[in-house]
């Protein structure tokens, strides 16, 4: 299992940091935290694009 930074995953889906911390904040997107790290699984991301795909 892969886990990504904040930074990193908005740079793989093209968009901004703070629209990353958005959709953590509103939990369209889950993370673990591991100490006060946040990071992004691939999973995590995997879920994220499935529901867009059903809501589109």
């Amino acid at each position: 299992m892969q886990a990504y930074t904040v930074e990193q995953v908005a740079e793989m889906l093209n968009v901004g940091r703070d629209k990353i911390y958005f959709l953590l904040r509103t939990g369209q997107l889950r993370s673990i935290k591991i100490g006060r790290l946040r990071r992004i699984t691939d999973r995590h991301l995997t879920e994220f694009i499935a529901t867009l795909e059903d809501t589109h």
